[in-house]
This record gives structure tokens, C-alpha cells and sequence, in this order.
């Protein structure tokens, strides 16, 4: 007797794994994300709308998904996702083909910063420093996108088919920090014409002016060190510090009693060793620095010239010069030794910071301690939010893939700085504690009827007593 077999039927379990996801809803309406989405044109899909769609993507990249097919089996299991997100059925398809779509990501980018500068805890003011740098994202499985070409990895030295991003990111006074924006640059081939690095990070950084006003501090690593780079920052009311290279021309003027300032050149190595024996005198332990008086560089100023043609002239700025050791990234990163015009200035793990704020010298090399937390981002996007675990071959999809990255991370940090604000540094804990301990980790969900409503009730683990402050808010 033949008999046509069935798939098996399983049960769906009153569990869920994103047990926070009611959190980040909440911190999601707080910034007017839905609402930003529909006014940059990213419209519903196959009858679902595109928030809804776009946040579970939000959830999916904290959940560890690396795939949109992953992200909708998720919403179909996840017993707290199916009564966010019902009556609508998130299929791998509808979401497939709303990123596939080409978007205006990056007008949503742009709104995002917009509405983050109007909320009290987020908004930039004087003193707040946007940290600048770019970074490697391995991508060998597309090589025909625009974006993508051979290049170098300074700390592998190794070379591979990936993407190169400039990124800016925001870090407040207040402790909070989060993504501002990215860009792609694109390889050009010799004699074709093409936006460098230094134009990406002048165009977003012109973009953030168009939102934030007051005076702030660009840290950035030493391949921005460019004397054209300098006097834009500086012409945009922008403050600028970072590593001196081998190569960098600096001045010391010499005064004599009767005669002209003379500027002599001294090179920033010979800075750095003339001052090492008090740097060392000073101790042996945690962060040491002594600032140097009447040290100049000389930069590029348009000018016009005796016949009325437009000219370049040169002049000598004072800038601080601040000989440090034991900076904290030298103690995570192990930098190996480089040749070439373009390789730090250094001398005995000692190494020369530079800033055209030579009146406040100090704070200089404060504001430069604190470029570090961008490669924690790159790191923590990496290794937490699916930075490079992300395959698909389309452009549309990896802008709205880096755009909704950006915008979890944003969500995260915010949430972040909630649980950490008013606990010790023992007490606090990493991004990864907090997405591993809240936002993706195993919870029991029960319903039941309250005065005649219905209501959902998450148990979580004893693990969660250390956000309890943040559930309680959100």
C-alpha cells in the first residue's frame, strides 16, 4: 500500500533569540528611521513596508546573520519576531529584492546625521572630535563591482580582492560615539581621472557642515597628513591633529637679538630623539609627552600676483608639537617596520604628534588619543555586525548594506552608552557583552490576557539583570 509522505510538522517554541529586538523597535522610533526611509524613497516591497524590512535587517546583522535568506528564517522562528512583525510574512525574496532595488541609500545616510543632530544626547558641539580614517573589507566574490580592486593590507601585508572605505565617526565629550559616514573609493587606472581619498573625506565632511556649525577636531591617520588637506580643514572650521611622517617638512624658528626670524628645517625624528632623554626621565609607566615650543610648517595659501593671476603663496603657521610614547594604539597594534616617504616618524617607540591648535597642546594629544576608537569600530563591525561576511554581488545591495550597518551600529552605541553612563569601569561592559547578553541570546516568551488584551512577556536570563536600567527605559 503506497502512502505520500509529508514534510514534518514542527511546533513553533515559545523561544526567541532576540530577545532585546523590542529595545532596538523602540530606540528605532526614537530616531524617526521609519520615517527617514520614506522621505529618501525607499518604498515598500511586495506589499510589505520597507521599515519593516530594513529593521530586520537591523536585527539580522546583530543576530549574527550573514545572508538575507538567514535574516527571514529568523523572523519565521523567532517566536518575539513573529508578533513583531504580523500579519506580514518577511520572505527571503521580498527582501532580496527591496536591496537589490537601487535606492537612494545614500540620501537616507545624509537624513540620519540630520535627525541625530537634533537629538540632545547625539548633537555634535565645539570640542567633539570626528575621527577619520579608512579601512579593507575583503569582498573575492564580485570582482566586476566598480568598487572593488587588488590592494595592500598595511597589517596583514598581504594582498586581496576587496573594498576600501573612508569612514567618519563621531566621538562626543559626553562618552558617546557613533558612525557618521562612508565612502567607496574607486581605483582609476593610470590616466584616467578619479576622486582620491582626501576628496571623499573633503565631500563628507562638507556634508556634515551643511548639519553641525561649531568648531570640531578632525583626528586622522597619517596618510591624511596633506598640506592642502590641512588648510581646507582649517578654512571649514574644522581643528585637525595626527602622527607626524618621515617625510613631513617642519620648521624651528631661531630668534637673535637684531636680526630677521630665521626659519631652520628640522625633521620630526630629529624632534623626537633631541627630546627622548626627558621623555624617559619623566617615567616608565602609562602615557608620557613633552610639547615643543616655536616649531612651524609652511602651507599653501591662494594669492593673486602682481599682474592679477591667481598664485600660490606660501607662509609659516605654528603648529603643536607634541613628542609622546605609549599611546594606546601602539599597545594594541603592533606596527612592523616601513620604508618609503610615508612611514612614521619614530624613534624608540617614541613618536611625534602634530595639530595646528598650538595653544592647547595638551588637548591635542588628548583629542589624538581618542582616534583609536575608529579602528575599534572597524574591528567591533567586523567581528560582531557582519562587516565582511556580507557576499552579495549586487551595488545597490552593498550600499544599503553598509547604510543599515551604520545605522545598527548607531542603535548599538546609543544603547551602549545608556547601560555604561552611570556605572564604573568595572561594572560596565563591551559591545560584545551587550549583544551577546541582550540582543542575541535565548529568552522564553509567554502571552497571556490582561483585563481583556492581550500581552507578551519576555523571561529573561539572570544574565540580563546588568541592562535592567535599559529594559526598564525601552
Amino acid at each position: 500500500m503506497e502512502s505520500n509522505l509529508e514534510k514534518p510538522r514542527f511546533r513553533h517554541l515559545p523561544l526567541s533569540e532576540c530577545g532585546g529586538a523590542p529595545i532596538l523597535r523602540t530606540l528605532w522610533d526614537k530616531f524617526d528611521f521609519s520615517f527617514l526611509l520614506s522621505q529618501s524613497g525607499i518604498s515598500k516591497r511586495n506589499g510589505t513596508p520597507a521599515w519593516m524590512l530594513c529593521f530586520l535587517y537591523v536585527i539580522g546583522l546583530t543576530s549574527g546573520c550573514t545572508a538575507v535568506s538567514q535574516m527571514a528564517s529568523l523572523a519565521d522562528k523567532d517566536a518575539v519576531l513573529r508578533e513583531m512583525f504580523k500579519p506580514f510574512k518577511l520572505a527571503q525574496n521580498t527582501l532580496s529584492r527591496l536591496f537589490t532595488t537601487p535606492f537612494a541609500w545614500r540620501t537616507f545616510g545624509k537624513k540620519r546625521v540630520e535627525r541625530l543632530q537634533r537629538d540632545e544626547d547625539m548633537q555634535l558641539r565645539e570640542g567633539d572630535i570626528i575621527n577619520l580614517d579608512d579601512t579593507h573589507s575583503n569582498h573575492p566574490f564580485a570582482k566586476f563591482l566598480p568598487f572593488l580592486c587588488w590592494l595592500k593590507d598595511s597589517s596583514t601585508k598581504a594582498y586581496s580582492w576587496c573594498m576600501n572605505l573612508v569612514v567618519l565617526q563621531a566621538v562626543l565629550q559626553n562618552g558617546l560615539e557613533y558612525p557618521l559616514y562612508y565612502s567607496m573609493w574607486r581605483k582609476v587606472e593610470e590616466g584616467e581621472h578619479g576622486l582620491s581619498k582626501l576628496d571623499l573625506a573633503k565631500q563628507m565632511l562638507l556634508m556634515l557642515r551643511e548639519n553641525v556649525s561649531c568648531r570640531l577636531w578632525v583626528a586622522m591617520d597619517r596618510w591624511y597628513l596633506c598640506k592642502d588637506f590641512c588648510v581646507f580643514l582649517m578654512a571649514n572650521n574644522f581643528d585637525w591633529v595626527t602622527k607626524a611622517k618621515r617625510n613631513t617638512a617642519l620648521f624651528r624658528i631661531v630668534r637673535e637679538p637684531g636680526r630677521r626670524d630665521r626659519y631652520v628645517p628640522v625633521s620630526a625624528r630629529q624632534l623626537i630623539k633631541e627630546t627622548y632623554k626627558s621623555l624617559v626621565a619623566k617615567g616608565s609607566s602609562g602615557l608620557t609627552a613633552i610639547a615643543l615650543a616655536d616649531i612651524y610648517m609652511k602651507l599653501p595659501y591662494p594669492a593673486t600676483g602682481r599682474k592679477g593671476q591667481p598664485t600660490v603663496k606660501h607662509r609659516f603657521v605654528p603648529i603643536a608639537a607634541v613628542v609622546a610614547t605609549r599611546l594606546k594604539e601602539d599597545e594594541e597594534l603592533t606596527v612592523a617596520a616601513e620604508e618609503g616617504q610615508d612611514s612614521l616618524a619614530t624613534y624608540k617607540g617614541a613618536y611625534l604628534i602634530i595639530s595646528n591648535r598650538y595653544d592647547v597642546p595638551k588637548q591635542a594629544l588628548e583629542v589624538y588619543g581618542k582616534r583609536w576608537r575608529i579602528e575599534v569600530f572597524f574591528r567591533t563591525a567586523k567581528q560582531e555586525l557582519g562587516f565582511e561576511s556580507f557576499h552579495s554581488t549586487s551595488e545597490a545591495h552593498q550600499h544599503a548594506h553598509m547604510e543599515l550597518l551604520f545605522t545598527t551600529e548607531t542603535l548599538l552605541a546609543y544603547a551602549l552608552w545608556k547601560v555604561n553612563k552611570e556605572k564604573t569601569s568595572d561594572e560596565s561592559c563591551t559591545h560584545g557583552e551587550m549583544i551577546r547578553g541582550l540582543f542575541h541570546t535565548r529568552y522564553q516568551v509567554r502571552r497571556r490576557n490582561h483585563k481583556g488584551s492581550e500581552r507578551i512577556y519576555i523571561d529573561f536570563d539572570t544574565e540580563a539583570r546588568r541592562f535592567a536600567s535599559l529594559i526598564s527605559a525601552y
